[in-house]
């Protein structure tokens, strides 16, 4: 993961070297350990298409000047309005160890024809998270307040303020 500053930096590195009139603007870069995203907002007018078959050389040319230097692919994208099209992205496996209820969720979604596989399903799964990812957060931070403010009430706070009774038990030294 990098940080904030870190990101800065690669959206400046990618501002700088993009053409002028690739995008309309650059609207976001994002990165992990494989992959640099980078999304722009599509030109008024023009199709996704028309916009990679336009752009395709420009974007092959930043594309190996940045995987030379930051040792990831590069993929690219478009937004237009709310909508955004990823293209020459990657699929990274991932491995995972799942418990036999967490499988039967898997091929519960294999059998009901959600998913062709169990790896679809688990990727239907991480999409369906991430797609209510910004509720879901919100209640947990909620619940986890909730959660501090009762630990606060608890007999542990009381007993933690009293000052030491000099009672060796306590110290762990006999």
């Amino acid at each position: 993961m990098i940080t904030a500053e870190q990101n800065e930096q690669l959206r400046a590195w990618f501002a700088e070297r993009l053409p002028v009139d690739v995008y309309e603007s650059l609207a976001e870069v994002t990165v992990d350990r494989e992959e640099i995203t980078v999304v722009g907002t599509l030109p008024a007018n023009e199709s996704v298409k028309e916009f990679r078959e336009r752009t395709r050389e420009q974007r092959i040319e930043v594309a190996r000047a940045a995987e030379e230097l930051y040792r990831r692919k590069v993929a690219w994208g478009v937004r237009s309005g709310e909508d955004t099209t990823l293209f020459t992205h990657l699929a990274v496996p991932v491995m995972t160890r799942l418990r036999q209820s967490e499988r039967a969720v898997l091929d519960t979604l294999v059998a009901g024809g959600v998913a062709r596989s169990r790896a679809d399903a688990l990727a239907w799964c991480v999409r369906l998270v991430e797609k209510n990812t910004d509720t879901w957060l919100a209640d947990l931070r909620g619940s986890l307040e909730k959660v501090q403010q009762v630990r606060a009430q608890g007999p542990d706070q009381a007993e933690a303020a009293k000052p030491d009774s000099g009672d060796s038990r306590k110290s762990g030294s006999e």
